[in-house]
């Protein structure tokens, strides 16, 4: 399903019943409703009936077959609440005291990955929290797009922030473009499919060449001052997570990618009160 299709799948009114949610999902992800049956280890008849609506499903089918469907936790909360279930998920700020662990998580990583830089940010891009090393990098950025809620991808696509100091700006605003699309196909999310949008506006040049087959990460290339500063990015997220704040929550890790780099960033984080 390409950017297009996803955003027709939003703009369509809701689904009356829980079945034609599932149904949406089962499509989304390229799966038979005979795949999907036997995933789920139940009749290709029974599961024709509950989209069709001539079945209900229990609250145990409807979590299992989301499951198989790799359904968000935030819609799975609405596949229950459609089959006239209570939400099964919670959804709290992440500085509810009940998530105090998991915070301290984040703080931790994005410490220890110290002198280099490391951001949190939710399911929108929107920026959660970040360690020191992050704002030196967005010396000059206009107040305006600093100003909550900051949107990374937004950051590296405005010609006014970090697009007109990448070097490889076609290469890098290309790659986070693809890895936007892939989200937008995976959860046909309103808000995410709005961004790709936005994004595909700014006068990003495109890619000038394939990339070399023998290329294994695209860096991330930024001009600090007089120094061109390289960057190899890596995400992790929480795993196996029973809220859906923490499902949606994700962390950018950013290593350097060669001795220069390095030992830059140890200069800038001596600097730093």
């Amino acid at each position: 399903m390409n950017a297009q299709t996803a955003t027709s799948y939003a703009e369509q009114s809701a689904p009356r019943h829980v079945g034609e949610h599932l149904r949406q999902w089962r499509q989304r992800r390229r799966l038979s409703q005979l795949d999907l049956a036997g995933d789920a280890e139940i009749s290709t008849r029974h599961l024709s009936f509950v989209e069709t609506g001539r079945a209900t499903p229990s609250r145990e089918m409807v979590l299992k077959l989301a499951e198989r469907l790799d359904v968000p936790l935030r819609e799975r909360n609405m596949l229950l609440v459609a089959a006239g279930f209570a939400p099964a998920f919670p959804q709290r700020s992440i500085d509810d005291p009940a998530l105090k662990s998991a915070r301290s998580a984040i703080d931790l990583v994005l410490r220890a990955h110290e002198p280099n830089p490391a951001l949190a940010y939710d399911r929108h891009w929107n920026l959660v929290s970040a360690n020191r090393m992050v704002m030196p990098l967005l010396a000059g950025v206009p107040e305006k797009l600093l100003t909550p809620p900051v949107n990374i991808m937004r950051l590296a696509f405005h010609p006014e922030a970090l697009a007109g100091r990448t070097v490889n700006v076609a290469e890098w605003c290309g790659h986070l473009l693809e890895r936007l699309h892939r989200q937008c196909e995976l959860t046909a999310d309103a808000g995410l499919i709005k961004l790709h949008d936005e994004l595909k506006r700014y006068p990003i040049p495109a890619r000038s060449a394939p990339l070399p087959p023998d290329n294994v990460a695209i860096p991330f290339k930024l001009r600090v001052g007089g120094d061109v500063l390289s960057f190899m990015s890596a995400t992790m997220i929480f795993g196996t997570p029973v809220d859906v704040t923490l499902s949606e929550l994700a962390l950018e890790t950013f290593f350097p990618a060669d001795e220069f780099t390095a030992e830059r960033m140890r200069k800038l984080a001596a600097d730093l009160p």
